[in-house]
């Protein structure tokens, strides 16, 4: 090779080194600020003024990594360090019971809506299928109690139902241990209810097989499809999956339900921050990570 054909060869490298190191600098000037527009897949960045150039930046990380079990625990602790505040967190099989991760099970934390979980079980269980609440059916109740979350639908219930003392006694019934959750309203919007992410799980757990299940499981948004659920976990493994209750509170997030699982059939969870130092959406973001580190888990043999 002549010295002119070294000469170019050594500056093609370089040039190609030159332009990686661009896309990385401007990708790193956008993160700081200099963006000026950001459509979809490209980033619109413009330097001292000048024109401004689209630059390809990757979709962000959906969750569609494989989770072996051992690595969980670490994944979920680490979220919950990110957001802080007073977490209560359990995940079960349904299928063997068998708890796949734990994390301050028994603390009675403010559930929220949470509490709708509760008084509909107890409704079911408690008030024939064919009993009509002011002209409305009791399955239609407990799907707007649930599905929309309706606060006067879930007080009205409990009222019908007898009261908390009759709920109480019902779901321990169903065997929920009746020091995990204290109900003073059928709502969750009273910050004196407590519950226990075991008490929330061992409820789930009875109406898989409890009278009016059906009506209990049609009646739970679906993540990215239904209810309070529609705009969460949207383009994500979950979407579709999970079968939950949310609940809001200033200060409070909380989602219980189920997910169907491709590998591990039929999770049950509960999860449940305090945290009011923190804004909504953070916490909401904390919750749904957990819900995507589930969906991800792998049992990689």
């Amino acid at each position: 090779m002549g010295i002119n054909s070294h000469k170019k060869s050594r500056m093609k490298i370089v040039s190609n080194w030159f332009k990686s190191l661009a896309v990385v600098a401007v990708a790193a000037c956008a993160a700081i600020g200099t963006v000026k527009e950001a459509r979809g897949d490209t980033v619109a960045f413009s330097w001292e003024g000048k024109e401004s150039i689209e630059i390809y930046v990757p979709p962000p990380d959906l969750g569609n990594s494989n989770l072996c079990p051992e690595f969980l625990e670490p994944e979920i602790r680490a979220i919950a360090d990110r957001v802080g505040g007073n977490w209560g967190i359990m995940i079960t099989s349904l299928n063997d019971g068998a708890t796949l991760y734990s994390y301050n099970p028994d603390r009675l934390l403010i559930p929220a809506s949470n509490v709708k979980i509760l008084t509909a079980a107890a409704a079911l269980q408690r008030l024939d299928p064919s009993t009509s609440i002011r002209s409305t059916s009791l399955r239609k109740w407990v799907e707007v109690t649930l599905l929309r979350s309706n606060n006067n639908y879930a007080d009205v219930l409990l009222s019908y139902l007898g009261g908390s003392t009759a709920a109480r006694q019902t779901l321990s019934e169903l065997g929920v241990n009746p020091g995990g959750f204290r109900m003073v309203d059928g709502s969750g919007l009273s910050r004196q209810n407590v519950a226990t992410p075991r008490a929330i799980i061992q409820t789930l757990d009875a109406m898989k097989f409890a009278r009016g299940r059906d009506i209990f499981f049609d009646s739970l948004p679906v993540a990215g499809v239904s209810g309070t659920l529609r705009n969460r976990l949207k383009q994500t493994p979950a979407q579709k999956m999970v079968f939950a209750k949310t609940g809001t509170l200033r200060g409070v997030r909380a989602l219980s339900g189920y997910m169907e699982h491709p590998e591990y059939d039929t999770l049950i969870f509960s999860i449940i921050v305090n945290q009011p130092s923190k804004a909504g959406y953070t916490l909401v973001k904390g919750i749904d990570d957990i819900v995507l580190a589930m969906s991800n888990l792998s049992r990689c043999q």
